[in-house]
């Protein structure tokens, strides 16, 4: 159902009412876009939230879900959030966290998602399917980020067309019809989340294709059976040799046929 060619992935195969297609964040905007913007923006807005919500209502949620020598003082909370974030801990509490500070930075416009050109235009005719389809194809993001924070990352692209305008964003939470996270799927890189996915999906894992620019979570991925290939970005960590052995590998999402 998927091989290699010239940078092509053929992802043709048996008839089935439906495909899902599920993608990592990863291969729809630079890594560097969290790693570069969104973590520094959050370790900078939070010692101005620990002065003036700490015991705000809707930040104590938040704070009671670390543990309880961090959110002993807010001086504690700030140390114990630094060290998670510089060592990027995958922990839910601390997702959590990041999505709610990343919130105020979408909505005053400090950012927005700077998606890859392919990507709009693939979701929109993966999702459109046409009666020349073999199989009606149905997206979902798996992330270790929180599904609150996906959400906000869908719901401020930055608008190609006006990329100098800050205010110019396009909410496209409507084109994901399912979301994951490491709460309710797991660790990215351990087969049985994804075993769990197909499960939530209602899937057999054979009839859903993974898209990563994460070698380790592809190769975890087809453990689980289902398809998976690596999608190779500007921005992302180069893949090695190594990386590369067995796994197919594309650029942009127009390299993938499902005709």
């Amino acid at each position: 159902m998927l091989w290699p060619g010239r940078g092509y992935s053929d992802c043709r195969g048996h008839e089935v009412a439906n495909i899902w297609i599920v993608v990592s964040e990863g291969t729809i905007c630079p890594i560097t876009f969290v790693k570069n913007t969104l973590f520094p923006y959050a370790l900078q807005a939070l010692p101005d939230i620990l002065r003036t919500k700490w015991d705000d209502p809707g930040f104590v949620k938040y704070r009671d879900a670390f543990p309880e020598t961090a959110r002993s003082s807010p001086e504690a909370f700030e140390a114990h959030v630094k060290d998670l974030s510089e060592r990027d801990v995958k922990i839910a509490y601390l997702k959590n966290l990041q999505g709610y500070l990343w919130e105020e930075g979408y909505k005053n416009h400090v950012y927005s998602t700077p998606i890859y050109p392919d990507v709009l235009a693939a979701f929109d005719s993966w999702s459109s399917a046409s009666s020349a389809d073999a199989a009606r194809k149905e997206i979902a993001i798996y992330s270790s980020g929180s599904i609150f924070a996906q959400k906000l990352l869908f719901q401020h692209i930055k608008d190609p067309a006006i990329p100098d305008d800050p205010k110019a964003i396009l909410d496209r939470r409507d084109i994901i019809k399912a979301w994951f996270d490491t709460t309710n799927a797991g660790l990215k890189h351990e087969a049985g989340s994804y075993a769990k996915i197909a499960e939530a999906l209602e899937q057999d894992q054979s009839d859903i294709l993974f898209l990563s620019d994460n070698v380790k979570e592809v190769r975890a991925a087809l453990e689980a059976s289902m398809k998976a290939v690596v999608v190779d970005r500007p921005g992302n960590t180069p893949l090695s040799e190594e990386d590369r052995k067995g796994l197919d590998i594309i650029e942009s999402f127009e390299y993938l046929d499902f005709s």
